[in-house]
């Protein structure tokens, strides 16, 4: 017993003593200069004031996909000297085929940008340095160039454009589960984060399955109906268009991102016999039947255009005549007919000509259509239309008529076999089936088809029958399920 307090009063002993000598050393050391500021000979804080600068790593581009290996910057979210956290926006990138925006993988401050804006940058390149915080793993990572085939949505560092992949844990289980792309779900969170509530709609929209209404579906048309009527609603004003310089020289620029795969698609689809066919719509019923479905889908908070109804005709008029949505492959011995009716709407925007389409319109109402293609207008007019709708057309339709113009010329987008342009609509006399001259709403439309594959015949009743449809809105009625 004796043995122990000794030994444990030796110890006790050895403790305060370096104490003494730790503290004993530090004031006489802090007396004797300040300008030294030894205070860093302390371990404790030698050890602060290393983490407090750590490892400067490059943040490389990924592959996104589709076989590109060059993409255009278009705007930086950061500059030097920002401070970053993981999944804050770095950069907006645009390829030949959509805009993607670049998110940040680590947390820590950015050194330096490799790139200007409109410059090209390659993948597995560095866009930018970030001094990250001091620890093991960061300072050991390597740097790993994703490919589709290893890219999953848990760890993508990238969103497409209107899809962000921010998610839980739990909803990314949930995806998971039900075989479902987290790319392919819009998210209605904060910051575009995809919610429980996001893939149960997404999940019934594929099933067919109905989802009780959430409270804010719920609580949405009673506030839209208790806004008074003379309220107007809020105008958003249109951008000013920049005024042409004349400078008086000649400019020379390179093709890039949309542009470069337009004069690439183009150049394809001249190698594809064109048939044309025009004829001319009486839209007076349409126009009498949305002037009273109108007030009913703004109080659900959409806007009803005639393009639902003509994209709904079309896929009627699909089902009958199949052949105009196929495709034909590259040494022309095999047709495929396409299942799922995904029909495109070509858009004039800032970035160009875009056609994102409305997917398997065979299973959707018209009210559905409708919600679709405002949501596809909201992200063209904002430049984030992604490469989810911008792939996997098998039908287009270019409403030109909101421009001007009543006929056209359209020409295919391959690998597709028809495509159709829409005039504008105009009030025109026309003669009544009692020989009385009427006002009519006319717009005419104008037709191209793969002759390689559809006659002209072929191309004249599908017409027909869609004219039909809406003539006589009635009686889509009967075709619908």
């Amino acid at each position: 017993m004796a043995a122990v307090t000794r030994g444990s009063f030796t110890l006790v002993r050895r403790l305060l003593s370096q104490q003494y000598r730790r503290r004993c050393f530090r004031v006489q050391t802090l007396k004797s200069s300040r300008k030294m500021e030894p205070v860093l000979f302390s371990s404790r804080l030698l050890h602060t004031t290393v983490a407090s600068h750590g490892p400067i790593l490059p943040f490389k581009l990924s592959d996104i996909g589709e076989g590109i290996m060059e993409v255009t910057v278009k705007e930086w979210y950061v500059k030097e000297g920002d401070k970053v956290s993981q999944f804050d926006s770095i950069c907006e990138v645009q390829s030949d085929k959509a805009s993607v925006t670049i998110t940040s993988r680590y947390d820590g401050v950015v050194r330096k940008l490799y790139y200007d804006i409109d410059d090209t940058a390659l993948v597995g390149k560095p866009l930018v340095d970030i001094e990250t915080e001091s620890s093991p793993e960061l300072t050991h990572e390597e740097d790993v160039v994703e490919t589709p085939a290893m890219a999953h949505d848990e760890h993508t560092h990238q969103e497409i454009k209107g899809h962000k992949t921010q998610a839980t844990p739990a909803v990314r289980r949930l995806a998971m589960e039900n075989n479902i792309k987290l790319s392919e779900v819009v998210g209605t969170g904060r910051d575009g984060r995809i919610l429980k509530e996001d893939i149960l709609n997404f999940l019934a929209k594929q099933t067919g399955a109905i989802l009780p209404p959430s409270p804010f579906q719920e609580i949405q048309p009673v506030v839209a109906a208790a806004r008074p009527k003379t309220t107007p609603a809020p105008i958003i004003p249109q951008p000013p268009t920049p005024r042409p310089v004349f400078t008086g020289k000649d400019v020379t620029e390179p093709l890039k991102g949309f542009h470069k795969a337009m004069v690439r698609t183009m150049t394809v689809a001249l190698k594809i016999p064109h048939f044309g066919y025009c004829d001319e719509v009486d839209l007076s019923r349409l126009v009498l039947l949305r002037s009273e479905l109108k007030p009913v889908t703004e109080g659900r908070g959409i806007k009803l255009s005639y393009m639902p109804f003509f994209i709904k005709a079309a896929s009627l008029s699909l089902l009958q005549f199949p052949v105009l949505n196929a495709s034909l492959d590259e040494a022309c011995q095999n047709i495929t007919y396409k299942a799922a009716h995904n029909i495109g709407l070509a858009m004039d925007t800032s970035q160009g000509l875009l056609v994102p389409n409305v997917k398997n319109v065979q299973l959707l109402s018209v009210f559905d259509i409708a919600m679709e293609l405002n949501r596809l207008q909201a992200l063209g007019a904002a430049g984030q239309l992604g490469t989810t709708e911008l792939t996997g057309g098998t039908f287009t339709l270019s409403n030109i008529g909101s421009i001007g113009g009543t006929y056209a010329k359209p020409v295919i987008l391959p690998p597709e076999v028809a495509i159709g342009a829409l005039g504008k609509i105009q009030v025109l006399p026309r003669f009544d089936s009692k020989d009385q001259l009427v006002k009519a709403h006319i717009m005419n439309v104008s037709w191209s088809a793969d002759h390689r594959i559809i006659d002209g015949a072929t191309m004249c009743r599908f017409s027909n029958l869609w004219r039909e449809y809406l003539e006589n809105p009635a009686c889509m009625v009967l075709d619908l399920k």
